[in-house]
């Protein structure tokens, strides 16, 4: 079970994946969460975003750009 920040990111890049958009980047994420988007928020979100890629959780098909995984490919 991802903790609720990582709930957050995931349902954002879910819908994104439902509604056929693109992937989003760091900056794009973090103000359609609704934080203010500053270097310490976006970067902090680009390492939780990273961790989610590394666990199969999301991906990155394109450096810098993040999408919703097709599940969940391993690791905890």
């Amino acid at each position: 079970m991802l903790a609720p920040e990582y709930q957050q990111v995931m349902g954002l890049l879910a819908e994104r994946r439902a509604t056929g958009g693109q992937p989003l980047n760091c900056r794009e994420i973090t103000a359609l969460l609704g934080l203010e988007v500053v270097a310490a928020k976006v970067e902090d979100l680009r390492c939780k975003l990273k961790r989610l890629v590394a666990r199969g959780w999301a991906h990155e098909p394109v450096p810098g750009r993040f999408a919703c995984g097709d599940g969940r490919g391993g690791g905890s």
